[in-house]
This record gives C-alpha cells, sequence and structure tokens, in this order.
C-alpha cells in the first residue's frame, strides 16, 4: 500500500500525465507523427509514429500501426501492429499485438493475443526528444487532420469570387 503511493508521487513529480487528455474517436482515419506530453485514447485508426511522455490507450475499436511506439505506459485493447517499448505494458483480453515488447511491467489477461518476443528490463529508457515535450491536445491533432482540407476550400472560394467580379464589371460596360 505505501509502495504504490511512493510509485505515484515519483511519476507526478517527473511530469508524467497518467490519465487521458485527448481522444481519437473511433471512425477517424489518421496518419502523421503524435509526440509530446500527455494521455490519449485511439479508438480510431493511426498510422505513423507516436513517442509520448505520458499515457497511450489503444481502445476496443482501435487500430494504430507504428514502426515503433515509445510510451511511459501503453494499453492496449485494440490492434496494434508494430514494436512497444514503454515502462508499463498492459494488455487486455480483446487486445492484440503484433510486434516485440520491451518493458518493465507487463500485464495481460486471458484471450489477449502477442505475436512477438517479451524483453522485460530493470529500467526502460524512452528516447522522447526534449524539444518535443509540450503537452499533446486535441485542437493540435484537428489542425493536423484539417489543414490540407482547409487550404483547398480556401483556393476555390477565392477563384470562385473572382469569375463572377469579372462577369459583374463586363455587363455594366456593355451598356
Amino acid at each position: 500500500m505505501f509502495r504504490k503511493r511512493e510509485e505515484a508521487t515519483q511519476d507526478q513529480s517527473e511530469g508524467v500525465v497518467e490519465r487521458v487528455t485527448s481522444v481519437l474517436g473511433d471512425g477517424i482515419n489518421l496518419s502523421g507523427r503524435l509526440t509530446g506530453r500527455g494521455g490519449i485514447r485511439i479508438e480510431g485508426a493511426f498510422e505513423g509514429q507516436i513517442v509520448l511522455n505520458g499515457l497511450l490507450v489503444i481502445g476496443t475499436t482501435g487500430r494504430v500501426t507504428c514502426k515503433h511506439v515509445q510510451a511511459n505506459t501503453v494499453i492496449v485493447a485494440g490492434a496494434l501492429r508494430g514494436n512497444i517499448t514503454a515502462d508499463k505494458v498492459e494488455v487486455r483480453s480483446t487486445g492484440r499485438i503484433w510486434g516485440d515488447v520491451t518493458t518493465r511491467t507487463f500485464t495481460t489477461e486471458e484471450g489477449a493475443f502477442l505475436r512477438g518476443q517479451i524483453q522485460m528490463e530493470e529500467q526502460v529508457e524512452l528516447e522522447i526528444p526534449e524539444e518535443e515535450s509540450g503537452e499533446v491536445s486535441d485542437s493540435e491533432i484537428i489542425l493536423r487532420q484539417e489543414k490540407p482540407a482547409l487550404a483547398e476550400e480556401t483556393e476555390e472560394q477565392k477563384s470562385a469570387p473572382k469569375s463572377k467580379q469579372k462577369t459583374s464589371k463586363k455587363k455594366p460596360k456593355s451598356k
């Protein structure tokens, strides 16, 4: 009982967030790079790179494809294709992992699937870049997803009013 409180205090002093602060919802497909400090729950599909100073939860409907996932804590209830390096890894009964796991603490429920190797270490060092230690936020993810679509709409909107202006200028000249 005393030991758990001591560990929780230590995690808070290091700035590790052990709660979900952002969600990638079911039906959302996102590809790219997810970095920072915070907790994220993925219920949709993500492909790319994940390096978090915090908690990563892959929900039952979540599908993640990463060459190498790095986070303090990883909880898998969905599907993950890629290697994991984390201080703590939990695989729930609905969880599926295709890849190798390097961790200090490993927990699994009956029915979980793992195709790969588990390497237990006394201490796991995560390679989280210093400049990317900002907190992960919902707005950051949404902006990355919507930027290309907004840029295309803006160009279309700019071209539409110009053609209407040209047409309206020609009509008064002909009178």
